[in-house]
């Protein structure tokens, strides 16, 4: 069958909340802001009598048990990568994650089954992206909410009637919307579907009127992109013996780190993550990058990103690396590709020989524009000076410096003589 007929949405979200109930299972966790508020909480924190908006204090104060963590959004997002890598090499070569907490997969109804029990995670599986999302909504953790579109598409209409107002976000409806939309007494998409065309309209604006009708319509995402795999690059390593000084853990990095930049040839990446599994468990930490980086900054950071993770107290025994979020860089050499390519370069130059010009860095990094880069002129590369890179004095040669110290010596032994 095509791959239109088999979409698995795999329901994940909160992904903060859910990462770290993985991290603790069994026990009742929260995800804090920066502020120190509680941004999600899961079941049994919420019997424990935690809610969402509390500071942390009162969270503890109601619930002692509870583990309450700030997730960043680099360690999410590593981690996500690191899920979509899984799925794409054992369940399906179409896997799309837009957005951490969402995955689509396009696979059979017994691999969709399999999934919601691995993952022990909510899956609807129907024949568009947006049903499926919907089943999702609507499924047990575990389970798989099948929609089909068989039997005239009578079955899929009447759970599209059922589809509660809190869920029509996903057909393009803002926050703003739904609490309007409440306001008047809606419940849901049955209710909604009694208006025209030309009401919704009016009521929802043109945009998401429009998007809304192109669902009902029939108009919707049937095919799952196919994912590129390789966008996380992973090497490990373990030891005999427990880690416990930062000597040998900086000695271990400094074999897995050329191995991991080497496998980039020449790409980019946006996120360093370090796994440390220690007789505890595993402590794991993640680090947006700023490029341009090389492989010693590169090894710097990671060695700075363990220390912070306090797993040498309990001894490593393995460290592993991973980089993700992949990209190919673009770069822009010059605005055209050469004097002798186009003609349109030597015109400008004979009309005007100062036009063009090339930029020359010297350090990006350094504080002074004078000596972060230069121009050059662009067919003799030779300096042009400006108001931002005045001439500097070339330096001068070891026979000169020598010449000028022999000539302040006999200068000062001239002048103190008699």
């Amino acid at each position: 069958m095509p791959p239109a007929a088999h979409v698995a949405c795999v329901l994940l979200a909160p992904w903060s909340l859910t990462l770290l109930e993985r991290g603790h299972v069994g026990l009742p966790v929260a995800v804090l802001n920066e502020a120190g508020r509680v941004l999600h909480v899961n079941v049994l924190a919420r019997l424990g009598g935690v809610d969402v908006g509390m500071k942390e204090a009162a969270a503890l104060s109601r619930c002692p048990e509870l583990h309450a963590e700030v997730v960043s959004a680099p360690t999410a997002q590593a981690a996500w990568n690191e899920l979509l890598e899984t799925l794409y090499a054992r369940y399906s070569d179409r896997v799309e994650g837009r957005e951490p907490g969402i995955a689509y997969v396009a696979l059979s109804v017994s691999g969709a089954r399999e999934l919601a029990a691995a993952l022990h995670a909510p899956v609807g599986y129907a024949a568009s992206l947006e049903v499926a999302h919907l089943a999702a909504l609507r499924a047990k953790p575990g389970e798989v909410r099948e929609m089909s579109s068989a039997a005239g598409g009578k079955a899929e209409d009447a759970f599209l009637a059922l589809t509660p107002l809190d869920h029509l976000n996903i057909l393009g409806l803002s926050p703003g919307h739904l609490e309007r939309l409440r306001f008047l007494g809606l419940r849901g998409l049955a209710d909604l579907l009694k208006w025209s065309a030309a009401q919704r309209e009016a009521f929802l604006g043109v945009d998401a009127a429009r998007t809304l009708q192109r669902f009902l319509k029939g108009q919707r995402t049937t095919t799952v992109a196919r994912y590129v795999p390789g966008q996380v690059i992973e090497t490990s390593l373990s030891t005999d013996q427990p880690l416990v000084e930062p000597g040998e853990t900086a000695a271990v990095l400094a074999e897995l780190i050329p191995v991991v930049w080497a496998e980039l040839r020449g790409r980019t990446c946006a996120y360093l993550t370090l796994h440390a599994d220690t007789v505890g468990g595993r402590l794991s930490i993640s680090r947006r990058l700023k490029w341009p980086v090389d492989g010693a900054g590169l090894e710097r950071l990671a060695v700075q990103g363990l220390e912070t993770t306090d797993a040498l107290a309990l001894g490593i025994e393995r460290i592993t690396v991973q980089l993700s979020g992949l990209a190919l860089p673009a770069r822009m050499v010059g605005l055209w590709a050469g004097v002798a390519e186009l003609q349109v370069t030597t015109d400008v130059l004979k009309r005007f020989p100062d036009a063009l010009v090339k930029v020359h860095w010297l350090d990006p990094w350094a504080y002074v524009a004078d000596a972060r880069y230069e121009w050059v002129d662009w067919l003799t590369g030779e300096v042009r000076p400006t108001p931002l890179t005045p001439p500097r004095p070339a330096p001068m040669s070891l026979a000169r410096r020598h010449e000028n110290a022999v000539n302040r010596v006999i200068a000062f032994f001239e002048g103190a003589s008699p």
